[in-house]
């Protein structure tokens, strides 16, 4: 029971330590800034666009070329 009893305790101190450091580093995070958030939110919603037109353009291209061949 003693060696259970220390291994709660080792194990308490150490989740202690880690929530230490992470409220330290937590400190050190620059975040950006709205408007920068704005203008990357709107690079990805636009590059997300164009590869779904891309692919889509893709598979209608496919689409016709083995339409050709009538595989049954």
């Amino acid at each position: 029971m003693a060696n259970q009893t220390k291994e709660n305790i080792d194990v308490k101190e150490a989740v202690k330590a880690y929530l230490k450091s992470v409220k330290l580093e937590w400190g050190k995070i620059t975040w950006p800034g709205k408007q920068q958030v704005i203008v990357e939110t709107i690079y990805v919603i636009i590059i997300t666009a164009v590869f779904t037109i891309g692919v889509l353009a893709l598979d209608r291209i496919f689409e016709l070329i083995l339409g050709m061949f009538h595989l049954k």
